[in-house]
């Protein structure tokens, strides 16, 4: 059965998830106010941010990084693409 939020993100309602993508108090957080959809914007937007800055998430500086930039990405300004990153464009055979 589908549960619908009102996506704090995406500012509509969407699919939510059945069950905190996350342990704790943050992740009960993202369950009540984030979409399935949200989500998957920011674990791709994770892992631009994680090639680009080439981030190690064993390392503890790395993932305190990504969750202060997850915050913002969800709840706040947003997060901004690494700087001089340019996509690569697909190249047709």
């Amino acid at each position: 059965m589908k549960r619908l939020v009102y996506c704090q993100k995406l500012k509509k309602e969407s699919e939510g998830f059945l069950r905190p993508p996350i342990p704790g108090e943050l992740g009960q957080k993202l369950y009540d106010l984030i979409s399935i959809e949200a989500w998957q914007q920011w674990v791709a937007h994770q892992t631009l941010l994680i090639n680009e800055k080439r981030l190690s998430v064993i390392d503890s500086q790395s993932r305190v990084f990504l969750l202060n930039e997850m915050n913002k990405f969800l709840f706040g300004e947003g997060s901004d693409k690494p700087a001089g990153y340019t996509p690569t464009k697909a190249t047709s055979s």
